[in-house]
């Protein structure tokens, strides 16, 4: 069982930067792939980036990047998301998610999530 929590987010104006954390504990992450994912109201769960053992980082959403980066801190069990220049678009609750092996862009792959965090960009 592994339990996963967000952290970091808030309200920023475009422009900003805000590094979110997505701290796990109960099982060391090894061997897990962790991805961050995110919801606007009214739209489906969006793949964002993901961090898997053996292939790195990934990103998913064309829209960030360049501005977002994915690391991961096996030592501590945090995968962080550095996230700059953000626009009113970004806007959404981020979840970080994940699964044992490697990253998939599909929501229904990840086993375990957390309960997500806010982000809001405006001015």
């Amino acid at each position: 069982q592994v339990q996963l929590v967000e952290s970091g987010g808030g309200l920023v104006q475009p422009g900003g930067s805000l590094r979110l954390s997505c701290a796990a504990s109960g099982e060391t992450l090894d061997y897990y792939a962790i991805a961050w994912f995110r919801q606007a109201p009214g739209k489906e769960r969006e793949a964002v980036s993901c961090f898997g053992k053996n292939e790195g980082a990934i990103t998913y959403a064309d829209s960030v990047k360049g501005r977002f980066t994915i690391s991961r801190d096996n030592a501590k069990n945090i995968v962080y998301l550095e996230m700059n220049n953000l626009k009113p678009e970004d806007t959404a609750r981020y979840y970080c998610g994940t699964r044992m092996g490697w990253c998939l862009i599909l929501d229904g792959s990840y086993e375990y999530w957390g309960q997500g965090i806010q982000v809001t960009v405006s001015s």
